[in-house]
């Protein structure tokens, strides 16, 4: 496993900066499995580089004014923030849907 990406390392996208890691089909989901209750806002899908994704994250995590991390390719804010991240992406041009339960 990559300790950056936690990828398998045959599968690690670290060394791939330059490369547009989603599909551009950004999705909002809101889970609580496997963390005690606690919710989580998973942003997916985002058509960004590794580079533009923790800037992103950073700019995301200081408007919700919460904590949160870069997993992999995802996006993860803590908390149910889906409505304040569906505001600021759109603001941001893209293009935005509310997925899961």
């Amino acid at each position: 496993m990559c300790p950056v990406c936690e990828h398998a390392l045959d599968q690690c996208i670290c060394g791939t900066e330059d490369e547009i890691l989603g599909s551009g089909n950004v999705r909002i989901w809101l889970e609580t499995k496997g963390r005690n209750g606690k919710g989580v806002t998973v942003v997916k899908e985002l058509p960004l580089t590794h580079s533009e994704l923790e800037k992103l994250a950073k700019e995301l995590k200081k408007s919700c004014g919460t904590g949160g991390a870069v997993k992999g390719v995802n996006i993860e804010i803590q908390g149910d923030q889906r409505q304040k991240l569906l505001a600021e992406l759109t603001k941001r041009g893209f293009s935005v849907k509310l997925a899961g339960g």
